[in-house]
């Protein structure tokens, strides 16, 4: 039975949690301290978490102001979040990975008071732009040795260590308590709990207002959609917690469920730490399991004989077992018996590189590719994919765990409408809601749409923004493309993507660039072709793979061409591309492509934090790249 309900808060899912499910004393977080797991205790989270509440309170901190953090996932976020949630404070989590005037435009657009930083290098970043952030008052180092560094001499702000605070709230008083409480008790839910800001992949970063029963309801909703998540669950958390995806996918829903929280060392360490932790759930971005794909692959098959052969087999049975059983059709005696055999000589062994409890895995944050998908329910991984945004809390669908369409972003969560508006005609040709599902439904593409409880507040400071994505019959305006699939919501692109060629052909670059990613020598592929007469692309090779094949250097990836002219490298890469290109509609091919050394960077601009390219940035920045391959008037012919 759920403990939420419509008067339900963020802060107040710890509480019921401890008051209803778990002793205090039991595990809630568990982080890597030295070369040793500690674990950390509800008792201790909520004692840390009033500490930060009776620091902020005793320096007038009060309700509806925003507090900031720059850190990457650790205990602190959780402590220091909970302790202004409770008091009625709004979180604003920065990206780490932004530049210094993304960081200070942040600051000052909501008016952060304060900022938690999680490391030296985040530390004097925002010493260089504090100067000029009007209402920053307070910087609040978690690492060691902050104070060797010089605070400029125009930074008139207060630098306090987070564990000065604990110390000095390590007794919170009985007045404290009950100022805490009183605060706690005035959250209404629909208060703004967190300010995220877009990635600005088109524009000035947007803080979207997101509430408290924005992110509770969603929780509830998505726990009633996947009933298997239970108290028992272990999480391992690697997807920065600024992000929605994992603050309500990860974070919120242990606070909710009672499950422990790990939080990874780095993306570096993320096998090594999941052998080590052995989670049961993790949220993950489909990079992460293409990889994990490509590896296995290549793994399997790399020695060739024998062993590749049964590899091959292996996958092929656990194909037919899958397929058998989506089918409804119980598998026979003889197809088990392979099935099994399959597993203890191959798929037991991909297993245990993720630990080996693993239940299922979260995918959001872009598209999964249909081939991906597949291959981890043949191996018996199951992937739960989701679809949202910020602007949603985020979740607006996601995959049942007994019904898998492979592809598709799952079946639209209750409480909600998403409805399909026709791109030109402005119709909204159809609404589906979680009770009208149909596994027979489907409909043609236009944009996704979406009016409920998972909606924003609106932009922060913005009403103008905010009534150009929420329109007056309170649909707000996804800029995604999609259509319904075997009742499943299947999103196809974003809009602002749609390539339209000179004869005016309609060519969405995502459905593309992932047929194309099926090659395992490309790691990126970006297309171009809008108001071109042909289609290209900037592809970003597998390094690994390009190394390994042509005996290659580090030093070959440091040159000062952005681009590989190598012409053996370049017919590697083009045999896979004539061979896939049989798969898509003649407008659709590659008919020309440069090769790019190294992949797209944040530092430069390119990508967004989530890993989204910035396309009106990418051709800009390589326009002479581009026009050159439409004047060299080479194809690459299938």
């Amino acid at each position: 039975m759920s403990l939420i309900n419509e008067f339900s808060t963020v802060p107040s899912l710890l509480r019921n949690v401890v008051k209803n499910i778990h002793k205090p004393e039991e595990t809630f977080i568990i982080h890597k301290q030295g070369a040793e797991w500690v674990e950390i205790s509800y008792q201790d989270t909520l004692k840390r978490a009033d500490a930060v509440s009776a620091y902020f309170l005793e320096k007038g901190i009060k309700k509806g102001e925003r507090l900031g953090l720059m850190i990457e996932n650790c205990p602190e976020y959780v402590y220091y979040d909970q302790g202004i949630q409770q008091i009625g404070a709004i979180n604003v989590s920065i990206y780490p990975t932004l530049s210094e005037q993304e960081v200070a435009y942040i600051i000052n657009d909501s008016g952060i008071k304060a900022i938690m930083i999680g490391n030296n290098f985040l530390y004097r970043k925002v010493l260089k732009v504090a100067a000029n952030c009007r209402e920053l008052k307070y910087i609040i180092p978690t690492f060691k040795d902050f104070e060797k560094v010089v605070i400029p001499e125009d930074v008139h702000i207060e630098v306090i260590a987070f564990s000065d605070i604990l110390a000095l709230k390590h007794q919170v008083t009985a007045a404290e308590k009950a100022a805490i409480e009183q605060c706690r008790n005035l959250i209404e839910p629909h208060d703004v709990s967190s300010l995220i800001y877009t990635s600005g992949t088109t524009g000035t970063p947007k803080g979207v207002m997101l509430t408290h029963h924005n992110f509770v309801k969603n929780v509830e909703v998505c726990l009633e959609q996947i009933p298997v998540i239970d108290k028992t669950e272990t999480f391992l958390s690697f997807l920065p917690l600024s992000h929605v995806f994992e603050r309500t996918a990860t974070y919120h829903v242990c606070c909710a469920q009672g499950c422990k929280i790990a939080f990874a060392q780095s993306l570096e360490l993320l096998a090594k730490n999941m052998g080590e932790v052995r989670p049961t759930v993790m949220s993950c971005v489909p990079r992460l399991l293409e990889r994990i794909h490509d590896k296995a692959i290549k793994s399997g098959t790399a020695a060739g004989g024998t062993k590749a052969k049964i590899f091959l087999w292996a996958l092929d049975t656990g194909n037919k077992y899958r397929l058998a059983n989506e089918a409804g059709d119980k598998p026979g005696l003889i197809l088990s018996a392979k099935k099994a055999i399959a597993e203890k000589l191959v798929f037991s062994k991909i297993k245990e590189k993720t630990g080996g409890r693993l239940k299922f895995m979260i995918s959001g944050g872009a598209a999964l590719p249909k081939n991906v998908g597949e291959f981890f329910g043949d191996l018996g991984i199951k992937i739960l994919e989701g679809f949202g945004l910020t602007e949603t809390s985020p979740v607006m669908s996601v995959t049942e765990y007994h019904r898998q369409v492979y592809g598709t972003v799952g079946r639209i969560i209750p409480g909600i409408e998403v409805g399909i508006q026709d791109v030109e005609t402005k119709e909204i040709t159809n609404i589906q809601t979680h009770q009208t599902f149909n596994e027979e439904f489907e409909c043609e593409e236009g944009e996704v749409i979406v009016r409920g409880h998972c909606v924003m507040k609106g932009y922060f400071n913005k009403p103008a923004e905010t009534a150009e994505a929420i329109d007056r019959d309170m649909w707000f305006h996804t800029g995604d493309i999609g259509r319904f699939y075997k009742g499943n919501l299947q999103i196809t692109d974003r809009l602002k993507n749609m390539i339209v060629n000179a004869y005016g052909k309609n060519i969405y670059p995502t459905p593309v660039e992932n047929i194309y990613l099926k090659s395992p020598k490309i790691d990126q592929l970006f297309l171009i072709g809008d108001k071109r007469e042909f289609i290209t692309a900037i592809i970003i090779p597998n390094r690994e793979t390009l190394e390994e094949t042509f005996k290659l250097k580090s030093a070959f990836f440091d040159e000062p061409n952005p681009f590989i002219e190598d012409q053996e490298i370049i017919d590697w890469i083009e045999k896979d591309i004539k061979k896939i290109s049989n798969e898509l509609a003649k407008f659709e091919r590659i008919k020309n492509f440069k090769i790019k050394r190294n992949p797209f960077n944040i530092d430069e601009g390119e990508i967004t934090p989530t890993m989204k390219v910035k396309r009106r940035i990418v051709e800009k920045k390589y326009i002479d790249v581009i026009d050159s391959m439409y004047e060299e008037g080479v194809e690459v012919e299938s």
